[in-house]
């Protein structure tokens, strides 16, 4: 469902998480406050702290909007923006993205500034465009998913960046020293386009975000804009030649080694193991870790998200250059 053009009078409901407590946003609900103020926007912050949710915020967020047809807006990083998104899909309601993450590939990919102020301009001033969903087991993802070494080097990141900090350096060195110590390996049927194929690999990682695949140089980079997602699997490796395929993925070469295989597709059943196959597995989605039942299902969802963003994405554009 297609939702009504946005005017001036269409009010904002934001749910913000800047940060570990409510000094760290103080400053982005200034900036938000202030700009709407200025254009004489209507908005309401429902404010993530220990007492309130993401997800309840987000419920509540998408009730409050449906009763005005208003805007649902996420301010935070890839899994705020997740939860707020997995909220407002399917409910006839314009989505709204201010970023407040490290890495940001969601809102990069679809033209949206990391600046807070810039950003609230882009909401004011567009209109919603639908943006492809991608799903795995009915669970969204926007970025990406991922099952194997990929997921578990998410998971252990995060204690890293507890510990000194959100940065890029903090994320490539806990990726170091995670496949330093050692990844299982997985049998994996996979079934796509109705063909079956066993693999042995470390990782499954499946990219609905055209930006991030350009960037480590992954061939199929452009399957999210063709209504499609891009599937990668890493071929069995030892530890000492792990450091140099997460170097190449940083310089943006990760396609042109042998030890990758990558492919497009629109649905892909995954099951693991011809004997004693596990019951579920831990799975990423955008950064957020959870069990998952097996076989997986990855697939497009039917409905995409419709999305307030310019016509044009500048750093996408120039990644494709």
């Amino acid at each position: 469902m297609q939702p009504s053009p946005l005017g001036p009078s269409s009010p904002l409901f934001i749910v913000l998480n800047a940060g570990s407590g409510s000094a760290d946003a103080a400053e982005p609900r200034e900036i938000i406050e202030q700009g709407c103020a200025a254009a004489g926007r209507r908005l309401r912050i429902f404010l993530v702290d220990e007492r309130a949710t993401v997800q309840a915020l987000a419920r509540e967020a998408v009730e409050r909007a449906r009763a005005v047809d208003g805007v649902v807006v996420a301010a935070g990083g890839d899994g705020t923006i997740n939860t707020v998104a997995r909220a407002t899909l399917g409910s006839g309601l314009a989505f709204g993205v201010l970023p407040q993450g490290t890495f940001n590939y969601f809102s990069r990919a679809h033209g949206i500034p990391r600046d807070t102020a810039q950003a609230l301009q882009v909401l004011l001033a567009e209109q919603p465009r639908p943006v492809q969903v991608g799903l795995v087991n009915d669970r969204l993802f926007l970025v990406n998913a991922s099952m194997g070494l990929y997921a578990e080097l998410l998971e252990e990141r995060e204690s890293y960046k507890v510990r000194f900090g959100r940065s890029r350096w903090v994320a490539f060195f806990a990726g170091l020293l995670t496949v330093m110590r050692g990844h299982r390996h997985w049998n994996l049927r996979i079934a796509s386009h109705g063909v079956e194929r066993d693999i042995r690999t470390t990782t499954l990682f499946v990219g609905n975000n055209p930006l991030q695949l350009l960037q480590v140089g992954i061939e199929h980079a452009d399957a999210p804009e063709n209504g499609q997602l891009a599937a990668i699997t890493l071929k069995p490796m030892g530890v000492l030649a792990m450091p140099g395929l997460l170097v190449r993925g940083a310089l943006g070469r990760l396609g042109s080694t042998d030890e990758v295989l990558s492919f497009p597709f629109e649905s892909m059943t995954v099951k693991a193991g011809r004997l004693h196959p596990p019951r579920r597995v831990k799975v990423a989605t955008d950064g957020e870790i959870a069990w998952a039942e097996m076989p997986l299902l990855f697939r497009v969802s039917p409905e995409p998200l419709w999305l307030v963003r310019p016509d044009i994405a500048p750093e996408l554009e120039a990644a494709k250059q």
